[in-house]
Order: structure tokens, then sequence, then C-alpha cells
């Protein structure tokens, strides 16, 4: 009838609102039912559900055998890693498999058969699913003595398919692809020429005492290789050449040559062309989302139009405001914008909407969300009025900032005093007298603040929160030294005394303390703008974060599936666990590299066979340092300089807390869709008929 028509497109028009938001795509099911399963599925519960499985599959690999996951990674101390009993962790993988199998199938019931087979992502997982599963069933039957375990390495897949953003960023990295490649083919000509160079230059000669050189790094073409590679890295200099040129001065220059030609030209040209070929990946990207979202309100508008009551009209459609109230509802969405959306609504005079009056409510969700502070208490004493003006005023906040200034100075200064000094002559008397000094003065200033602002004024501001709660945390600690040792004096060093070590715990304190000093970058503008700005761009590349982490928990797994071990015949791989911890240190330090470095020459020292252990590497090198950490240093610049030059030509505004995300940085330059896009874009819906 009439009114399970209306009740079916009031939930139609729900859905798409809530898809809108999210910037999901609006290709589903649109009758009853799958509406209510769809709502359940993308319902906080199940996504925190799935999400938890992802979590926990994920992190087997830190339990499973071979894994050496102990609170040291010292061999001479730590304790046999715990190795679960045969389907302990079997049992954890099949409530995952199931949790999976039932995620799929949901996904692919919403989008219809004709848009699964579409859809390469459900293939592949359910294709990830059977495999897996297999995998699964053949290491009961073993009673998991099994080798090899295959499923291990597909594990993160399940972790990329659940982000539509991560599948958008490994698009674009599909795409740049090419333009890499040329990159590093011409890195590998540069480093193929000079192997040979180097071959011919340091050639073995009559004198074994002159031929260090070659018996060290140049004896073959894989030696050869591999010290040029790690040279290309700057592990192994000037290590490589000092033989050379302890011999003869002159071979430096062909060492400069290759370290100048390869690190300063190739590796910083690689990072211009991916940064020139990536820089329009966001772009791209949220221009995708807005239009996602004019689609999910227009598909809205266009349901709650085909309403029984709503007047027919041979021009143009409308919709009824209290048809949209009802929508507003039940629609799962931020207070402050559905409050928004409501106060205009109700100062619309008109009782019916256009599409553009429609669309227009509904750009509150592309507006910055705004934090207005409370405002201050209003004290009606003379007196009062002019401490709350004086504490109150900016010039108290640098006040404080000054004497925090001194307090890390001070402290200083005691630690450069006693930095020779054995335990036993230390004397914490200094120490523990600037702490009470200063630390009833940061009680005083929280106090006096809370007296000017107000409680809940004061506790709007990040830099309030954080720095009354390390002040609460140091007069607890204060207290508790006081309590256990008593007050300071000339020769205080009760260290000794019971179980509490007095030094400990003063050293906890003067590390708050120094920590606290950091409530100086929101008086600093261009710092707080760099330091904002940063943590700005660390909530928003949670999509290049989740790839990370898919890649080095599939290059940390491959080691300990017996591949490169049994190859090199070097025993167990519990004694050459290679696990994303240490993948990480690969990726960002120095020690990384001579870990690099160290692992293969011990692997070639132990058998010939072992230079197969390069090629992993050599991968994980040209993946995660060549590749991919110029990729976040191009995606890195791109949101730095639009967020720098927007952020530097608004006007700050001091009670108004502005909170940007991604999809806002570049909305003065993305392009609205237009009608004839929108309405063939709806038509072309798979389950949804438009009357018109």
């Amino acid at each position: 009838g009439n009114e399970a028509d209306n009740d079916l497109y009031i939930n139609q028009a729900v859905v798409f609102i809530e898809d809108a938001i999210q910037y999901r795509s609006i290709n589903h099911r649109v009758d009853s039912k799958s509406l209510w399963l769809y709502r359940r599925y993308y319902s906080r519960t199940c996504q925190w559900i799935l999400s938890l499985t992802i979590t926990i599959i994920l992190a087997l690999a830190f339990i499973e055998e071979p894994s050496s996951l102990t609170v040291t990674s010292d061999v001479r101390y730590r304790l046999p890693a715990w190795n679960p009993p045969c389907g302990l962790t079997e049992s954890v993988e099949l409530l995952c498999f199931l949790v999976f199998v039932a995620d799929v199938s949901v996904k692919s019931y919403l989008i219809g058969w004709k848009e699964f087979w579409k859809n390469k992502w459900l293939m592949a997982y359910i294709l990830t699913l059977i495999v897996s599963f297999t995998d699964w069933i053949v290491s009961l039957s073993f009673f998991c003595t099994e080798s090899l375990r295959i499923r291990r390495i597909l594990r993160p897949f399940f972790l990329l398919q659940n982000s539509s953003m991560m599948k958008k960023t490994l698009k674009s990295i599909n795409s740049t692809l090419p333009e890499m490649a040329s990159v590093v083919l011409l890195l590998a000509v540069h480093l193929s020429l000079f192997t040979m160079f180097a071959m011919l230059l340091f050639a073995r000669t009559k004198d074994n005492q002159q031929d260090k050189e070659w018996m060290v790094y140049f004896r073959n073409l894989p030696d050869s290789l591999t010290s040029l590679l790690v040279l290309l890295t700057t592990a192994n200099n000037p290590d490589v050449m000092i033989p050379a040129y302890s011999k003869n001065r002159a071979y430096s220059i062909f060492f400069i040559l290759f370290t100048v030609l390869g690190n300063l030209f190739l590796m910083n040209l690689l990072t211009a062309i991916i940064y020139n070929q990536f820089r329009g990946y966001l772009l791209k990207s949220v221009q995708s989302s807005l239009f996602r979202r004019r689609l999910g309100i227009r598909a809205a508008f266009e349901v709650l139009s085909s309403l029984k009551e709503t007047p027919t009209n041979a021009q143009q459609p409308y919709v009824s405001t209290g048809a949209l109230q009802q929508v507003l509802q039940k629609v799962e969405m931020d207070s402050r914008c559905k409050q928004a959306i409501m106060r205009s609504l109700k100062m619309c005079s008109c009782d019916q909407l256009s599409a553009a009056q429609f669309q227009k409510l509904f750009e509150e969700l592309d507006k910055d969300a705004i934090k207005q502070h409370p405002p201050s208490p209003e004290y009606q004493s003379h007196f009062m009025q002019k401490l709350q003006f004086a504490f109150g005023h900016p010039y108290f906040g640098y006040l404080g900032n000054v004497v925090a200034l001194a307090n890390i100075i001070s402290i200083c200064v005691v630690l450069v005093m006693d930095a020779d000094k054995q335990p036993s002559e230390r004397d914490d008397f200094f120490l523990g007298a600037i702490n009470c000094f200063f630390i009833p003065y940061y009680l005083l200033e929280m106090l006096l603040k809370i007296l000017a602002m107000g409680l809940r004024r004061y506790l709007s501001y990040p830099s309030n929160r954080f720095d009354g709660l390390l002040t609460v945390i140091l007069l607890i600690l204060e207290i508790a030294t006081f309590a256990v040792y008593g007050f300071p004096h000339p020769g205080w060093r009760p260290e000794f005394m019971g179980l509490l070590s007095l030094w400990d715990m003063v050293r906890l304190v003067n590390m708050l303390i120094v920590f606290r000093f950091l409530r100086i970058i929101p008086n600093m503008k261009f710092m707080a703008l760099v330091v904002t700005t940063l943590l700005d761009l660390v909530k928003n590349l949670r999509a290049f974060a989740g790839i990370l982490v898919v890649t080095c928990n599939s290059l940390a797994v491959l080691p300990m599936q017996h591949l490169i071990m049994a190859l090199c015949s070097v025993g167990p791989t519990s004694s050459w666990n290679i696990g994303p911890t240490t993948l990480m240190t690969l990726l960002i330090t120095f020690q990384g590299k001579m870990f690099f470095h160290g692992a293969l020459l011990h692997l070639l020292s132990v058998n010939l066979i072992c230079r197969w252990a390069k090629i992993y590497f050599v991968a994980w090198w040209l993946i995660s340092s060549v590749i991919w950490v110029n990729l976040f240093v191009a995606l890195l610049l791109e949101n730095f300089i639009h967020k720098w030059d927007r952020r530097c030509h608004r006007a700050s505004l001091s009670d108004i807390e502005y909170q940007r995300t991604v999809e806002l940085m570049f909305r003065d330059v993305l392009e609205e869709p237009t009608e004839e896009e929108l309405m063939e874009k709806l038509h072309q819906h798979p389950h949804l008929q438009l009357c018109r």
C-alpha cells in the first residue's frame, strides 16, 4: 500500500544520506530487507567486530612457530618463546574465517549478482578465503608440522580489502609504477656499470697485501654488486674504500663519483618523478569522494520526491520539509551537523524544498568542524574582575613559559654537574629543591587560570588539559617522594631506603617537567602551524599506514616460512627470525642499513647458496626505502603545502577551533558535479528505479 511504499522511500533516503556522510557507494540493493541488513552491517558493532577479527588474525604471526617473540631480542638472555599447542591458533583462525565468510557473503548479496562479477576485490576476497581454508585443512592433517603455510602470506589481504581508501591508494601506486620503473632501471644501469668498472679497477694482482679491496669487496660479480648496492645506502661508507684509499688516494674518485651520481642525483630524481606523478592523487580521490556525497544526497531527494503525499509538479520535483525531518530523526550522523540542518530547516519559510535547496542544506557536512569555547565566568566584584583580567591575559601564559624554561635550564645545569659522578657521590638535594619551588608554581598557575577562565573553558583547550594533567601527576609524585623520603636537605641520598628508588622518582618527575615544556608550542604561531599540520597528516594518512602494515607483515612472514633458510641450508629459521619490528628498523634507521649489510655477509659466509637471501633483502629495500618512502614523501609534501597555504591565509580566531579533514583541504579547488552527471549516474543504478 501507499504507507508501505512511503516507509520504503523514507528508509531508502536514510541509507542514501548515511552513504553520503561516509562517502560510500550507493550501488546496493534498496528493498526493505536489504536496507535493514545494510544498516546492521555498517553499524559500529559489526564494523568493530570485523576490525577486531582482522587485528587478531594478523597478530597470530607473533605467537605462531617459528616466531621468537620475547621481551628481549638478545639470544643470551631471552627465555624460549611460547609455542602454542597444535589446534589453538588454528581454532582462532577458523573463527576468523567464519567472520570473513559472513562478511563476504553479506557484501556480495547487498551489491547483487551482476555487480559481484564486476567487483574484482570481492572475487579476490573469496579466492583468498578458499586458498586459506584449504591450507588450514592441510595444516591440521599434518598435525601442524608442515613447514610452508601459504595462508600466512595472504592474511594482510583481509586488512587491505576492508579499506576503500587503501584500495584507492594502491590503485594510484599501481599507476605510478611505470614511471618509477624507468628510474629504477636507470639506477640498475648505474649500479651495473660501476660494478664492471670496480672489477676492472680492483682486479687481483700478484701482491696479496695490495689485494685487500679485491678480497673483501670485489672478489666476484655478486660480491661487487652487493658492495656497491650497500654503498648506495651509505651503510658501508667509508669502509668499502679504505683498503683502496690506503693504497692510492686517487681511488677515492671512483667511490665519490658513484655516491654523487647514485645518491644525490638518481635517488633524488626518483623522489621528484614520484612526486610529479603522485601529486594529483589526493585531489582526484577527494573529487571522487565529493561526487559520491552529492550523488547520495541527490538519490535521497529523488526517492523522497516519490512519496505519495508529495504534490506532483510537472516542471520540477519537490520534497516536503516534514518528510525530511522524519528522515533526519532516523539518520545516524554527527549531532552538530544534524542540529545545524534542523535549524536551517526551521528557518526556511517554505514547506517544500527543491533539489538545489535540498542539496544546500546538506552542505553543512562539508563545513569545518568549529568548536567554540565556553564563556568565561562573570564576576560581580571589581577586585575579582581585575584578577580575572590579569590571570586570563596572554602575558600570564608567557610568564609561565619563562618559568618553565628556567626550570629546564636549572635541571640541565644539575645534570651536567652530576654527569660524571657515581650514584653514591650524587647529592639529590639540588634537584629536590628545584622541584619544591617550580611544581607549586605550576599548581598555582593552573588554579589561577581556572579562576580566570572557569573550569569548563579551561578544559576546553587541549593545551590546558595537557598542562593540567602533567601538573597533577608532578604534584602526586612530589608528595609521594616527600612521604617516603622526607623533605630535601644537603646530602639527601636515601635511594637505598626501601624498595622505591628515589633517583628513579626524581628522574621521572624531571622527565615530565621537560615534557611539560611542550606547552610553548601553541604560543609560537608557525611552530603550532607545523605541529598541527603534522598531527592532521597522521590522522588523515591512515591508508598509507595500512598499506605499510600490509607490506611489512607479508615480507616479515616470508623468512618464517622456511623458504630462504631452506635454500641457504642454515638450520632452523628461529635463529633468523625477521619480524615486523626488524623490517621497520630496516625501513627508517641507519642501523637498518647496517643490518642489511650484516645479514648478507652472515648468509654469504655460511654457504654460497645463501646468495638467494639477497633477493629478499634487496626486495625489501626497493619496496620500502626506494619506492615506499618516496611515495610517502610525495604525499606528505602535497598535504603539507596545501594545508600550509590555507592556514597561513586564514584569520585566527581565539575562541574558535577549526578541525579539518583531508576532504576539506581541497574544498576550494574541487568541481561540483553537474545536474546531468548526477542524474545519469542515478539512472545507471542497478537496483533503483526512478520515476523520472
